[in-house]
């Protein structure tokens, strides 16, 4: 009897009661979850209701109009937690790299020919399929040589005087100055 135009009261109540179940969750998430959204809705408007001699047999939300602010503002949250995910997946992949070098290293360590092999191999791979030309100091190179470290080991063990691996470059003659 209080409630003279009971449609429009009740269009009311469904407004305010959908307006205060947005304002106090997550957009996305009431929209994923529609179906527990609209139970909600059923109870709180039955609630509002009852006095009313109304009841409430069941709420649908059908469509939801999103301002184009927000929409943008959506969508730059959401673009901001897809770069976070990237950026945690990067981390752990690095982190898991890392670990792989560290193993690597300690084979290395034990095994210097293999680090030896492992360079050699690297520098064969960026040769063979574009014909580059790699220009390195002769000390690499002999550090590249196995049986030249021995070598020059047994030397200094035998107190011989051993080459420097440097390229001596001498000048050109130079012209006699006329009297």
């Amino acid at each position: 009897m209080a409630i003279t135009n009971y449609r429009e009261a009740i269009d009311r109540v469904a407004q305010t009661s959908l307006r205060e179940m947005i304002g106090s969750s997550m957009l996305a998430a009431l929209l994923s979850d529609r179906k527990d959204a609209d139970e909600q809705l059923k109870i709180e408007i039955g609630q509002k209701t009852a006095p009313w001699g109304i009841s409430v047999s069941s709420v649908e939300i059908r469509d939801v109009a999103i301002p184009v602010a927000l929409q943008d503002a959506m969508s730059r949250q959401a673009q901001a937690e897809r770069e976070k995910q990237a950026r945690v997946i990067l981390g752990s992949a690095e982190a898991a790299i890392a670990g792989k070098f560290v193993e690597a290293a300690n084979i290395y360590a034990g095994h210097p020919e293999a680090l030896q092999l492992r360079a050699m191999n690297i520098i064969y791979e960026t040769t063979k399929e574009r014909g580059a030309t790699i220009l390195m100091p002769s000390s690499m190179v002999d550090s590249m040589n196995p049986y030249g470290n021995t070598l020059a080991l047994a030397l200094a063990a035998n107190d011989v005087p051993k080459p420097n691996g440097a390229l001596k470059v001498s000048e050109p003659p130079r012209p006699a100055a006329a009297a």
